[in-house]
């Protein structure tokens, strides 16, 4: 067995992970809930030992659009810490601009187990119009499947556009889904980006055929590493040292010297 790695000489901007308590009220209609306890303290201990210091929070699904406890913990550490909320489209600008005022850069939209089409409606493109005039991102979590028909709506909106997990590709399909194609297909200079992060949500793919198609289709200036702390549903399989390990293996030094520059001017971290 490989030995875990600790501290890096290289740069790493973790770009996703998650808080939550179980105490925490949990929104109807999740597809899961959670099965322990995650609070920042974890979070700044398991980075610690990794010397990764910039990190991005994002709102987990099973709290819905309660940000409360993802705001508490921006106020702790707000120049190491960014955020990235879930909001419905009634939300107001004062509700925006108090989330952009403790480092809340951009909302996700988390589409896995809905109808996508549910977010091209008149209330949610006047929303990500709002949201793309502030320079937030807009995060999507979906299927490969899903993504030519939301990348064609919401791209044109000019918000910069963040890919969860490689974009989901369907396993059976692999480099050659559909979706995960029209990722490839914006290039270096396109307007999205892309998280190499939970290799194990591709449906037990090896994802390193699709860092390296993303590495040669769009360069390290559009890739994100993200750990995916603390792995829900793979908790008891998963550990921080695994997605360090992959990092390093999928990526060259200076690739990832370059995607932890991508990440710092993307998410506005300031050295």
């Amino acid at each position: 067995m490989a030995p875990s790695p600790t501290a890096s000489s290289v740069p790493i901007v973790d770009t996703h992970v998650h808080v939550f308590t179980r105490a925490l009220p949990l929104a109807d209609g999740r597809r899961h809930s959670p099965s322990g306890d995650f609070p920042p303290e974890d979070l700044f201990a398991v980075t610690a030992r990794h010397g990764v210091r910039e990190i991005v929070v994002v709102q987990p699904s099973f709290l819905g659009t309660d940000n409360a406890y993802l705001v508490e913990t921006l106020a702790l550490a707000p120049e190491r810490l960014r955020g990235i909320v879930v909001v419905d489209p009634g939300v107001t600008d004062p509700a925006l601009d108090a989330y952009a005022a403790v480092g809340v850069v951009g909302i996700r939209l988390n589409l896995l187990g809905r109808d996508c089409s549910a977010v091209l409606a008149p209330d949610w493109t006047a929303l990500l119009t709002r949201i793309a005039a502030r320079g937030w991102q807009i995060e999507i979590q979906a299927e490969g499947r899903d993504f030519p028909r939301l990348l064609d709506a919401i791209v044109p909106l000019g918000a910069p556009v963040v890919v969860d997990h490689f974009g989901r590709p369907d396993p059976a399909l692999g480099v050659a889904d559909p979706g995960f194609r029209r990722v490839l297909a914006a290039g270096p200079d396109g307007p999205l980006f892309v998280k190499i992060s939970g290799s194990y949500r591709c449906g037990g793919a090896d994802a390193a055929p699709y860092a390296r198609a993303l590495l040669d289709h769009l360069g390290p200036g559009r890739l994100l590493w993200g750990s995916d702390w603390p792995h829900t549903q793979h908790e008891a399989t998963r550990t921080y040292a695994d997605g360090i390990r992959e990092l390093q293996t999928w990526l060259t030094p200076e690739e990832q010297t370059a995607v932890a520059e991508t990440s710092r001017r993307l998410f506005g971290f300031s050295r």
